[in-house]
C-alpha cells in the first residue's frame, strides 16, 4: 500500500533521528578532549554539551557534538585570538587529527571527521542575572551572547505544549534536513530557534503544513536575524556574511515554492504530486511512496 503524506513524514522523521551507535560514536572522545583544555594555560572553569545532540533535534550523518567550554582567562579583545588558543591546545593533544576554526568554533575532526567535536570558547559575563551568558565568537567575527541553558529551556517548553506536543523539535529537524541535503548556508541553531518561535503559535503540529509555513516565514522576513525569545541575549543572525545570506536566500525561495506546490497538491489529495516535490525539497531524501 502506497504511503500517504502524513505516512512519509513519520517515516521520514525516523530515518532522520540519529542513531544510538552514532551517538555513542560521537561521544567516544569527550574525555580527551576535556582533558586537552583542562591542561591549556587559559584554564576551564566547566563544560557544557550544546547543540542539536543536547536539544534533540539533530539529524542522522549531520549531527556534531558542541562543547562550551567555559575559560577562566580574562576574555582577549579579539574572539580570533580565543580560538586561536583553542585550536593550539587541542592542536598539541591531537597531532594526528585535522584541527580547524570553524566560526564560531575549533572543530576536531576524529575518523577522517565521522566524529567531529565542535568546541566552543566561551567567557562568562554577569549579564544574565540568574541564567549563565557568555561571550562568544560571532559567525562573522568579533563577539555575541550566548545564552545555551536559556535557549534549550524555550525549545523544551514549545515542544512540551499539549496541543502540538513534540512540534518544535519535529519541525526543527525537518529544516535541519533541508539546510543539509540542499547545503544552504544558514545556521542550523538559528532554524532551530525559529522553528520553535514558529510552533508557539500553532494549535497543533501537521509535519506538511509546517514546514511550509516555516520556510514561507523565512522567505518572507528574508532571513533578518531574531530577537532572543528569552530577553537574555543579542539577536540571532542566520547567516555568516552577506555573501552566503544571499544563497541561502536563493534557495529558500526555491524551498518555499516546492513545499507550497507539495501543500497545494496535498489539499487535492494528490499524494503522487506531493511526494515529487517533497522529494525535490529534501535533496531526494523523503521516502519513496
Amino acid at each position: 500500500m502506497a504511503l500517504s503524506v502524513n505516512q512519509g513524514f513519520d517515516l521520514f522523521l525516523q530515518q532522520l533521528t540519529p542513531t544510538v551507535g552514532e551517538r555513542d560514536a560521537k561521544a567516544r572522545h569527550r574525555r580527551s578532549v576535556e582533558a586537552s583544555l583542562q591542561a591549556a594555560a587559559f584554564g576551564v572553569s566547566l563544560f557544557r554539551e550544546t547543540g542539536s545532540f543536547t536539544h534533540g533535534t539533530g539529524v542522522r550523518g549531520h549531527c556534531d557534538v558542541d562543547l562550551l567550554t567555559s575559560i577562566k582567562a580574562s576574555r582577549p579583545n579579539s574572539s580570533d585570538t580565543a580560538l586561536g588558543w583553542v585550536k593550539s591546545a587541542l592542536q598539541a593533544s591531537f597531532p594526528s587529527t585535522e584541527v580547524v576554526i570553524r566560526r564560531p568554533t575549533v572543530q576536531v575532526r576524529f575518523a577522517a571527521g565521522t566524529e567531529t567535536w565542535e568546541v566552543l570558547p566561551a567567557f562568562l559575563t554577569f549579564r544574565g542575572g540568574d541564567t549563565s551568558v557568555y561571550d562568544i565568537p560571532g559567525a562573522a567575527g568579533g563577539w555575541m551572547d550566548s545564552a545555551p541553558t536559556a535557549h534549550l529551556e524555550y525549545v523544551n517548553e514549545v515542544n512540551q505544549r499539549p496541543a502540538a506536543a513534540g512540534g518544535a523539535k519535529k519541525l526543527a529537524r525537518l529544516a535541519k534536513a533541508w539546510k543539509y541535503y540542499n547545503n544552504v548556508p544558514v545556521s542550523s541553531f538559528y532554524l532551530e530557534m525559529r522553528a520553535a518561535q514558529h510552533m508557539a503559535g500553532e494549535p497543533n503540529f501537521i509535519a506538511i503544513w509546517d514546514i511550509c509555513g516555516l520556510l514561507e516565514k523565512l522567505d518572507g522576513h528574508q532571513l533578518a536575524a531574531m530577537n532572543d525569545p528569552k530577553n537574555k541575549a543579542g539577536r540571532f543572525a542566520a547567516c555568516s556574511s552577506d555573501a552566503t545570506r544571499q544563497e541561502a536566500l536563493s534557495k529558500l525561495r526555491m524551498g518555499a515554492i516546492r513545499a507550497r506546490k507539495a501543500l497545494d497538491a496535498y489539499h487535492k489529495d494528490d499524494h503522487a504530486t506531493a511526494f515529487t516535490y517533497l522529494s525535490l525539497l529534501f535533496g531526494g531524501r523523503f521516502p519513496s511512496r
